[in-house]
């Protein structure tokens, strides 16, 4: 597994603790190219996210309890992490 995947299977076995309904998570370093943190090695990424932790919870708070989940992986290996954190009842049926 190469680095990168390997960091996603990561990132994606610690969001497994909030039990998400779906998860997809895009990997967007290419695009920050010569960007100073894709110089040092962190990646930049795009998360959509759904789970029923973010209930009663504001964006902030919801952006928190994903960082806590992620731990040190953001403070070294993700430079930018986009998020859209949802709950099941705020996605829109087909």
């Amino acid at each position: 597994m190469t680095g990168a995947a390997a960091l996603e299977a990561s990132i994606r076995e610690r969001l497994s603790s909030l039990a998400p309904q779906a998860i997809e998570l895009i990997d967007d370093s290419h695009l920050h190219a010569g960007h100073a943190g894709a110089r040092s090695g962190g990646r930049h990424y795009r998360l959509e996210i759904v789970s029923e932790h973010f209930a009663g919870q504001r964006t902030v708070a919801r952006h928190r309890i994903i960082y806590a989940a992620l731990g040190e992986l953001m403070q070294h290996d993700i430079h930018a992490l986009s998020i859209t954190a949802r709950t099941p009842d705020e996605i829109a049926p087909d």
